[in-house]
């Protein structure tokens, strides 16, 4: 059989291990490519390179990928405050920073072959091959999809297909589905795609609450135009920022949650993610953007969160429209700069001052306490502004 070059998306979990062997039982030339999109230390980088050479893959490549999450995902993300169905912070985003650069490879090689472990059950499917025909003429290859059309229990299935072949499965592959990144970490899979309280083994980045620290954490966080760009008045560029901030928040539980919502294949889904530095990063921005930002801007902005976020969520990550939303979002943060104090004591953290030369304050006037109008102007501005409502009681009392 003639060999054919494909480039597959490799992450070295159960479902992109399977494809290897199966791709080369099929002539193909494999490229394995892991797009390190900052969610693994050293250890674990060699590890996913050796795995891909014991399995059989002609060439293995990594490429660093951090700061093409940061810029592409986290700083949207950070500037909407994007939550999915306001629960899932978008963890998945890294999806099609993975795709963009296989396809950029697949260029290289001079292939138009592109294969992904996603299985037909699940949203990533969706993204891979939207964001592939999106940035081009490929052909998609899907291994785990040509396993259910065969009607096979796919995950038994593969460990039985890479045992038979002298290729163990890692216990927390085999039981559950872990996927990191820069943003965070998901997990799914056992009991918890049964809709049953995960087990002490689903903690990754976030500490349970036994292992919280005694004392009050508190750290600042500068802006400019809605991106961060310090710690604790250090300029630190975005990965090593928000891996910082992974670390020590994590360490006091915040960022965990449970996701149960609608999927893209009409199925509910259900899945433990922890995100410590994203929820960091998105609460000490909102405190500051409300405070910057007028009344209007800032009730505007949640309908432009949303359609973002479903975009994204969805697959559309390379739809115009997203592009245009973005682009209404680098104008609204123009004064969105500053410096927000956290602090938590575990599980949730607090936006607790605000500096900024933007801050929409009045010099005479303090809510609630002191004000450079008179109690007659304040009367009067009440009773107009309650007036529709007062009229329309008035118009139709019944007697």
């Amino acid at each position: 059989m003639s060999e054919k070059p494909v480039v597959l998306a490799f992450s070295g979990g159960l479902d992109t291990s399977f494809c290897v062997p199966w791709l080369k039982e099929r002539g193909y030339t494999v490229t394995t490519l892991f797009v390190d999109t900052g969610g693994v230390d050293a250890a674990e980088r060699d590890y996913i390179a050796e795995r891909a050479t014991a399995l059989g893959a002609d060439r293995h490549i990594t490429a660093d990928a951090a700061n093409d999450l940061w810029d592409e995902v986290v700083v949207p993300l950070v500037r909407t405050g994007a939550r999915y169905q306001d629960q899932y912070p978008l963890l998945c985003s890294d999806r099609y920073v993975i795709v963009r650069k296989a396809l950029e490879l697949c260029n290289e090689l001079g292939t138009d072959n592109f294969a992904h472990g996603c299985t037909g059950m699940g949203n990533d499917q969706v993204r891979f091959d939207l964001a592939v025909r999106a940035l081009g003429d490929y052909r998609i290859i899907a291994p785990i999809r040509e396993l259910q059309r065969e009607g096979l229990e796919v995950r038994e299935y593969e460990k039985s297909f890479l045992a038979d072949r002298g290729h163990p499965v890692r216990d927390k592959t085999a039981r559950y589905t872990i996927n990191e990144n820069l943003l965070g970490v998901t997990i799914s899979g056992a009991e918890i795609d049964r809709f049953e309280a995960p087990g002490p083994e689903t903690w990754q980045l976030c500490r349970p609450r036994s292992d919280w620290p005694a004392e009050t954490l508190s750290l600042k966080i500068g802006f400019e135009q809605g991106v961060p760009v310090s710690l604790d008045g250090q300029p630190t560029n975005g990965p090593a920022l928000l891996g910082e901030l992974n670390r020590r928040l994590g360490a006091y539980g915040v960022g965990r949650g449970i996701y149960t919502g609608d999927t893209n294949v009409g199925l509910k889904g259900h899945i433990v993610f922890e995100s410590p530095g994203l929820a960091g990063l998105q609460t000490a921005h909102r405190a500051l953007e409300e405070a910057t930002s007028t009344r209007h801007q800032n009730a505007f902005k949640t309908r432009v969160t949303q359609q973002w976020a479903e975009l994204v969520y969805q697959g559309f990550f390379y739809e115009p429209l997203k592009n245009d939303l973005e682009a209404y979002l680098a104008s609204a943060q123009a004064t969105v700069t500053g410096t927000v104090e956290l602090q938590t004591q575990g599980g949730v953290v607090y936006a607790v001052s605000l500096d900024s030369p933007h801050l929409l304050v009045d010099a005479n006037a303090t809510y609630a306490q002191a004000a450079d109008w008179s109690a007659e102007e304040a009367e009067g501005f009440v009773r107009l502004f309650g007036q529709s409502t007062a009229l329309w009681t008035q118009v139709n009392r019944r007697g």
